[in-house]
């Protein structure tokens, strides 16, 4: 299913054209109430199950298919249920153009106390200018939850690396160095992990200060508990 040049410009549904489907995908990005951002065509290169649930995990590389639309084109799609992956022969009717921007679309910095991401939409968004003046002097307390298993890992940024180093080395590695989560596929955590912020603290703001609080939210979450949390310590 191929994104076709002819309707993009006309603004009429898109109606793609079959031709080269096999083995591709059309990847969406959710950025608001029925709208979702195309983000590219990928095809895929390589499949293994997955180790800890039914499925496969594939490895994927992203196609010129589409690409100068890529973070432009805005689709509507009134989505009502929960799962994931669709197969677009069946949904591809309702897709309707809603925008085509100029400009290729970058996800604003909702407020620390909105930030909730998935770690695919936080590899891209951390290199916007917005998200990192929010985090690049910020100290804080942060917490990653695995959407598959519902455990959690409760972290903190201070001295030099502020919110942005922490969680740019998460970007980096997936672990982050955590003892606990480097026992984890890095495709796993892609796929699975959430990121928050519990609390932010000003620059300034000693570092003990942080680690007390830190202690307080793995206590209150029970994030040393293995069967809840991935905490070591």
């Amino acid at each position: 299913m191929l994104l076709n040049e002819e309707n993009i410009k006309t603004g009429r549904n898109i109606k793609q054209k079959r031709i080269s489907a096999e083995n591709k995908f059309l990847s969406l990005c959710y950025c608001g109430k029925d709208e979702w951002l195309f983000v590219g065509v990928y095809e895929s290169i390589g499949v293994k199950e997955h180790p800890t649930k039914k499925g496969f995990l594939y490895d994927t590389s992203l196609t010129e298919i589409g690409k100068e639309y890529i973070g432009k084109a805005v689709i509507l799609f009134k989505k009502n249920f929960r799962q994931s992956y669709l197969c677009l022969e069946k949904h591809i009717d309702d897709f309707e153009l809603l925008e085509l921007k100029k400009e290729v679309w970058k996800s604003p910095f909702p407020g620390y106390d909105n930030v909730d991401v998935s770690w695919k939409n936080l590899s891209e968004w951390i290199k916007t200018d917005s998200w990192k003046t929010a985090l690049q002097n910020q100290k804080g307390v942060y917490l990653i939850t695995d959407t598959h298993t519902g455990k959690r890992y409760v972290g903190s940024a201070y001295g030099n690396d502020m919110l942005l180093g922490r969680w740019e080395s998460y970007i980096k590695t997936g672990h982050g160095g955590n003892v606990e989560l480097k026992g984890l596929s890095f495709d796993y955590i892609k796929e699975n992990f959430r990121y928050t912020i519990l609390e932010i603290f000003k620059a300034t703001t000693d570092d003990q200060a942080i680690l007390n609080r830190e202690k307080h939210w793995k206590d209150v979450l029970m994030t040393r508990n293995r069967r809840f949390g991935y905490n070591d310590n």
